[in-house]
């Protein structure tokens, strides 16, 4: 590891190297529930609703925090109300097609690690939805796209963070647990794509569990 990404990593981590984050880059699911208490479609609700949101949140709990996560479409108001604290920043969009097999990932078109770096982000993060019951090609597509992220993180000599969450292909995500063995057996394919620390997520009977 390069010592400029040591430095990034040391500005997202406490005084005993400890990374405790606080993770506010939802955007898809904070429409729903905007959406659901003013009664009208995800997409009407209005972005400064979000934003303020973010921004409450952050002031409130970032001094509390090594660092914060958040989306560069909603929360860069919110970055860095602590200046103590690091800055996390996501680059893919949010959701997936859900008409498309395989939860193929999309980056955000007007960002790139060099820009998100520019608006002062430490560190980059991904999130990936993988199966190991996924076509060859559909994994093949997702691990190109990681391989090109990392590579745009080096470049920067910024760390990379693969957030993976792991499901079943075909199967219902309200469905039966998804075990912690394929869980581990989903991350194992990731290990040499150029990130540095990782989050995985599983999806589970009552929603996603964290591992």
């Amino acid at each position: 590891m390069t010592e400029g990404k040591k430095k990034e990593l040391q500005a997202v981590a406490d005084a005993r190297g400890v990374i405790a984050a606080l993770a506010i880059d939802q955007r898809s699911a904070m429409q729903k529930l905007f959406a659901q208490a003013m009664g009208r479609e995800p997409v009407a609700v209005p972005a400064d609703k979000i934003v303020q949101v973010k921004e409450a949140v952050s002031r409130i709990l970032t001094p509390h925090a090594s660092a914060i996560l958040l989306d560069p479409e909603y929360g860069l108001p919110a970055a860095k109300k602590d200046k103590k604290a690091g800055l996390l920043l996501a680059y893919e969009q949010t959701g997936y097609a859900k008409r498309v097999p395989g939860r193929l990932p999309k980056l955000l078109e007007q960002w790139t690690v060099n820009r998100l770096v520019s608006a002062e982000a430490d560190c980059v993060k991904v999130l990936r939805h993988y199966s190991t019951t996924s076509s060859a090609e559909r994994n093949a597509q997702k691990h190109a796209c990681v391989e090109r992220v990392g590579a745009e993180c080096a470049d920067a000599d910024v760390p990379f963070f693969l957030e993976l969450v792991s499901y079943g292909e075909g199967m219902d995500d309200k469905g039966p647990q998804y075990n912690v063995n394929r869980c581990l057996k989903a991350a194992k394919p990731w290990f040499t794509d150029g990130t540095e620390p990782r989050k995985q997520k599983s999806v589970r009977s009552k929603g996603k569990g964290r591992l």
